[in-house]
């Protein structure tokens, strides 16, 4: 039934599919059709601390407002992201910049953080009823300098503290230009321990702990990934999020959209993702846990990234290929798994 709604949505232009289905859904969830905002019964896991009834989230980027919590939460997943969200509204790069390539199964976006701000995000929060667990994914304005990025962050981690189970830091996205130098070296360090610093503030302050977890790119060498990996496990960074999309549009060359400037997710990144998981995961210290994401479009590639060393699987470009089945198949599929 999914995919012949899919196929219907296909018509549209996709930033125009991609509203409309969220707002459909969002209406279905209040008409009672969605049922209550819970999650599917699986394997719970404990990781960061944190109690998670299945181990298949959302990934950030679908809702980047908080606008749809409840009606995502209806559909089974073990916990939510939304974002990434920065400390101002801004409209994002200009439109078109969303592109779907259905025979790679693939999408290209250059959305570049379109959201409402935090104080919205915040607003929206207070009005949902899920209780289950929920990340905030923060990011930079786009016309904050690189050099100034720590102030954003700061401001998004105070002002997400108190109404996220976890906090993700988002350094990897290819649409803010600039970003991703963040992920290497003095400039990661630096970043990580003023972070750190404040978490450990707040959780002073409020007598509770938000574990604070760093999502990162694809596009790694294994030397970067090393020196990644001696950071995280040297700053004893909550944990890591891997991957967000890719530049590597080698798979798709021939396709319509394939030279169309962005970050490429879903099925090309499959393996990809997968084997950062996996090098971080010898890398890196033990005690940090991986959520895996990237490339996820059925229950073998969730246990994929189990299997490489991911606690947690978050999915994105594939539940807009395949809806609402893939998240009860993931959870079926992790049911199991040891």
């Amino acid at each position: 039934m999914y995919k012949h709604l899919r196929d219907l949505l296909f018509l549209l232009p996709a930033e125009t599919s991609h509203h409309f289905s969220l707002n459909a859904l969002k209406w279905a969830g209040k008409t009672g059709l969605l049922g209550k905002p819970v999650a599917l019964a699986g394997k719970a896991v404990n990781v960061m601390g944190i109690d998670f009834p299945n181990p298949v989230g959302l990934a950030a980027g679908l809702d980047k407002n908080g606008e749809y919590v409840d009606a995502l939460a209806a559909l089974g997943f073990g916990f939510v992201e939304i974002g990434t969200v920065t400390p101002r509204p801004q409209p994002g790069n200009p439109k078109p910049r969303l592109f779907r390539l259905p025979e790679a199964q693939a999408i290209i976006n250059r959305m570049g953080f379109n959201n409402h701000g935090m104080d919205y995000l915040l607003d929206q929060v207070s009005k949902v009823s899920y209780q289950g667990i929920l990340g905030i994914n923060i990011g930079k304005n786009f016309d904050t300098p690189v050099e100034k990025a720590a102030d954003d962050y700061l401001i998004g981690l105070r002002k997400a503290y108190l109404h996220a189970h976890y906090i993700t830091v988002n350094i990897s996205s290819p649409n803010t230009p600039g970003l991703r130098t963040l992920q290497y070296g003095d400039d990661l360090k630096r970043l990580l321990v003023t972070l750190r610093e404040e978490q450990s503030k707040l959780a002073q302050e409020h007598g509770r702990y938000v574990p604070v977890a760093i999502k990162v790119a694809p596009d790694l060498t294994e030397a970067e990934i090393r020196d990644m990996a001696g950071v995280f496990s040297s700053v004893q960074i909550d944990g890591l999020i891997a991957t967000n999309t890719t530049l590597d549009k080698a798979s798709i060359q021939g396709l319509p959209y394939a030279n169309e400037q962005g970050g490429l997710s879903g099925k090309p990144l499959t393996q990809h993702s997968t084997e950062v998981i996996r090098q971080f995961r010898a890398d890196m210290a033990s005690e940090i846990p991986i959520i895996g994401v990237g490339g996820i479009l059925s229950g073998a590639d969730a246990q994929a990234k189990l299997a490489a060393g991911a606690s947690l699987v978050q999915v994105y470009s594939g539940f807009i290929y395949r809806g609402p089945e893939l998240v009860r198949e993931c959870v079926e599929a992790t049911r199991t798994l040891g």
